[in-house]
């Protein structure tokens, strides 16, 4: 089978190299340092995850041959209304760093003691885009609760905060393999991957 080369169009490392191991061999993922594309900028100015996913793949993709994957994710806790969601890069300052932001959320949260009503998702949405039109959106979500104390090392943004219930720890505590077979991204990647089977691009 002919690997099917994609660019991610982010900056985040901690998600090119979570992509790249949910894509495995079926892939050559590139991203926008790889093709030196990091000085375009493009502003975030949807309403949703989906309008933000779709806004990015169609801007990169006037730059590239190559199809352009964007995603668009965040946590959305229902205690706070909602947030950060779409703001989840944004929320509270841009200066603050996941682990203020974390534990900001933590103080937020501090009166409510019914771990049911902590309840709260990682939303990811992935679309694919081609010389500025996009060709599909596939979403993937996560369910899980607001954790009383930031736990673990592992992953990245708000994954100390984020327990799974299933595997019974927070998204950093686990295993970047583990946490790669579940999360929301793999998902929302595994989703594209079955639709990308129906196009010519696979």
């Amino acid at each position: 089978m002919k690997k099917i080369k994609l660019l991610f169009a982010t900056g985040n490392e901690n998600k090119v190299k979570e992509v790249k191991d949910i894509a495995g061999k079926n892939f050559d993922i590139y991203c926008l340092k790889d093709l030196n594309l990091t000085n375009l900028k493009v502003e975030e100015n949807g309403k949703t995850f989906i309008e933000n996913a779709k806004i990015k793949a169609e801007f990169y993709s006037n730059f590239t041959d190559l199809p352009v994957v964007a995603d668009d994710s965040g946590l959305e806790i229902d205690a706070l209304n909602g947030e950060p969601g779409i703001y989840s890069a944004r929320y509270l300052s841009d200066t603050l760093d996941y682990f203020d932001k974390c534990k900001i959320i933590i103080k937020k949260m501090s009166n409510i003691n019914n771990i049911k009503k902590r309840s709260a998702r990682f939303i990811c949405v992935f679309c694919l885009a081609q010389k500025g039109k996009t060709q599909f959106c596939k979403e993937g979500r996560v369910e899980g609760y607001i954790s009383f104390e930031l736990k673990g090392n592992k992953g990245f943004g708000y994954d100390p905060i984020f327990f799974y219930p299933p595997m019974n720890m927070t998204f950093a505590e686990m295993p970047l393999e583990e946490k790669n077979k579940i999360s929301h991204r793999f998902k929302a990647f595994n989703s594209l991957f079955e639709e990308l089977k129906k196009h010519s691009i696979y």
